[in-house]
């Protein structure tokens, strides 16, 4: 009877495990074209049981020749998602401690440069890295590795710098490389409204826990990209909150990495 018990128990936390890890793959899918091929690999699981359970020889033929390509096809779909998953795995708490970025220099600078930028009417894409490395989109653009400053910014974005059309990469207070190539979203829910700015820096930010800011040309308007989703048309003071808020810097380092009001 004991045996039993234990045996029932076991299955129960495997259950649950099972349960749990499929609710935060559809969580993290939810709302991406990926969650129509999530009911899909679920419906022929299902499937399989049935076929199974019912001996239907022919059928469960089929569908055990194809587990080996299920597998394969489930990470060539769920490939951002599973990246993200990740990410968000690196994120945690207990990790973070010891990935902390420091950012006191860097976000005032960004700040005044993006204000700069948006008065005169110039675009710009500017990604914080993270806990996530980006060298693979590093390497697309000209590596830099200066301390950051307004300055410098402008400089990059102001044309006919050959570097203003593509994005500055932050690490830490360093600009590593500017004029990189990002990876534009699928989204297709997207407002046609959006420029390729914009798009890239939702689609950086889907596939890697970066924060993307944008400053748009058009509209002069400021705009940042983080998890996938977008947030527009925000002012300085609520960029400067956001990002000291994503970089876990404590009140006391906010007020000294606040920079003077001009």
């Amino acid at each position: 009877m004991g045996l039993f018990s234990n045996d029932v128990i076991i299955d129960v936390i495997d259950i649950l495990i099972v349960s749990f890890l499929l609710y935060k793959l559809f969580a993290l899918m939810k709302g991406t074209r990926a969650v129509h091929m999530f009911f899909g690999l679920i419906f022929l699981f299902i499937l399989s049981i049935i076929a199974q359970w019912a001996d239907l020889i022919a059928l469960n033929w089929i569908i055990s020749s194809l587990k080996t390509v299920w597998v394969i096809a489930f990470v060539i779909i769920f490939q951002p998602e599973l990246r993200r998953a990740l990410a968000g795995l690196g994120q945690n708490r207990f990790f973070s401690r010891f990935l902390r970025v420091e950012e006191t220099g860097a976000i005032p600078e960004v700040i005044k440069a993006c204000s700069r930028l948006a008065e005169k009417g110039l675009g710009a894409l500017i990604v914080f890295e993270k806990d996530m490395g980006l060298k693979n989109y590093i390497e697309t653009g000209t590596k830099i590795d200066a301390k950051i400053s307004a300055e410098l910014m402008e400089t990059i974005f102001t044309p006919p710098s050959p570097l203003h059309d593509g994005a500055a990469i932050i690490q830490n207070d360093r600009v590593i490389a500017a004029g990189c190539i990002l990876p534009l979203t699928q989204d297709q829910r997207l407002s046609t409204a959006l420029g390729t700015r914009h798009r890239a820096a939702i689609g950086l930010s889907e596939e890697t826990d970066a924060i993307v800011v944008v400053v748009s040309e058009e509209t002069r308007a400021i705009s940042y990209a983080q998890g996938g989703k977008l947030k527009r048309k925000i002012d300085i003071n609520t960029l400067r909150t956001d990002l000291l808020k994503n970089f876990g810097l404590t009140s006391d380092e906010k007020k000294a990495g606040a920079p003077s009001a001009a």
